[in-house]
């Protein structure tokens, strides 16, 4: 589901994207007709509308904190429709699926479960490697005419062994965006001083407004340089969530036309930074990502493009884009799809491998080899792998 949630997206928001074409944009109407529909709710950004027939999307902070997302007719300035940003269908299934729905906690139980895959999937090659085998078939392909456990097992490891390394890259892609994990990396990069920009994925639960101003991790907003400070009107610096004041509001227009001519991949957020415009992409495909920053009167004085990340940040946006099936179009979609279907397989044979190998009545645990070889080595796999993953470790200390 979460695959192809950009599809699923564009289906719930289909009628608000195919509206009369607009004659007359105005943007500050738009915020304006917004923030009347939150009471004493705050500006906090405006969504680029993709075509001349979508509505406004207009993110309005609560009083609480809530980011509220509000969908604005762009011909009569009417709100058509409000939705509390954590409830839309994205946020819901994103926090399914890294969170459990259940925040730090859940990030912290589906890293666990994460890590642990990765020990399934080493212990799996580990009993997938050939023995004194004769042919190709059970090795790179399944016995499907043979009955039994051994078709249940050919489907299970053969499969397993196809999708493996496509599941690693899929599991530590994703463990940046994990609360112990991702924390960790964040310490150590800090340490090392090899930070170069701030980083754009969430580490573990994070509220959605803080994500929409372009704060993924909570860090305090940054002011302009003390030399765009000391331009004209550039002497009002603006709280991250603050409603712009004066003439920074009614810059609005000018600054949604500069920000359509730079064309960047949908979708385009447009937040207040000081007392100036961040402009910048949000698109799934990260490497596509780029943050420019503009005046009031629609200049461009910075912009930011994925290259000029840090390695850390351009390593983790290959593989999360890869993870999330937008690096490369719908080949990508097709690959990670095929991966989940065996993922679903694997799982499927390995439950009925079990209950057609366990004794009555016990849980089945195999009996101890009597060769301490290959218990070196996964002991040696074990430690090193909780090394790198630190509740993993903390798992293996609780079992010893």
């Amino acid at each position: 589901v979460y695959l192809f949630k950009p599809q699923i997206d564009d289906w719930i928001d289909w009628r608000y994207d195919h509206l009369p074409t607009v004659q007359s944009p105005s943007p500050k109407r738009d915020v304006q007709a917004a923030l009347s529909a939150v009471p004493q709710g705050t500006f906090l950004a405006y969504e680029l509308p993709r075509t001349s027939q979508s509505a406004a999307r207009v993110l309005i902070s609560r009083s609480d904190g809530e980011a509220v997302r509000v969908y604005v007719d762009r011909n009569t300035h009417t709100v058509l429709k409000t939705v509390l940003e954590e409830s839309r269908f994205e946020r819901l299934v994103f926090r399914l699926h890294g969170q459990f729905l259940l925040g730090n906690v859940g990030s912290v139980i589906m890293e666990m479960v994460a890590s642990w895959t990765i020990v399934l999937i080493v212990t799996g090659v580990l009993l997938w490697w050939p023995r004194n085998q004769r042919g190709l078939a059970g090795v790179i392909y399944p016995r499907l005419g043979t009955k039994g456990r051994t078709r249940w097992r050919d489907i299970h490891a053969v499969t397993g062994v196809w999708t493996s390394v496509f599941l690693v890259l899929f599991l530590v892609s994703g463990l940046p965006w994990s609360f112990v994990w991702g924390h960790t990396l964040q310490s150590v990069e800090n340490t090392l001083g090899r930070l170069t920009s701030v980083k754009d994925w969430e580490i573990g639960a994070v509220p959605a407004a803080a994500v929409i101003a372009g704060h993924p991790l909570g860090q305090p907003q940054k002011l302009p340089a003390k030399e765009n400070m000391d331009m004209p009107g550039m002497d009002m610096p603006a709280a991250l969530t603050s409603f712009p004041k004066g003439d920074l509001l009614s810059s609005l227009d000018t600054v949604v036309k500069t920000a359509s001519a730079l064309s960047l991949p949908a979708p385009v957020i447009i937040t207040p930074s000081g007392s100036l415009w961040t402009v910048r992409s949000d698109t799934q495909n990260r490497p596509l990502r780029e943050s420019v920053t503009v005046t009031p009167d629609g200049h461009v004085m910075t912009q930011e493009t994925f290259a000029e990340k840090g390695i850390i940040d351009r390593v983790i946006g290959y593989g999360v884009a890869a993870h999330e099936g937008q690096l490369f179009g719908k080949m990508n979609q097709a690959i990670n799809l095929l991966v989940a279907v065996g993922l679903l397989m694997m799982s499927c044979a390995a439950t009925v491998l079990w209950l057609k190998r366990k004794p009555a009545g016990s849980l089945g645990p195999p009996p101890a080899l009597p060769s301490q070889k290959y218990g070196m080595v996964g002991m040696t796999t074990l430690v090193i792998l909780g090394l790198l993953l630190p509740e993993l470790g903390a798992a293996l200390l609780v079992l010893v």
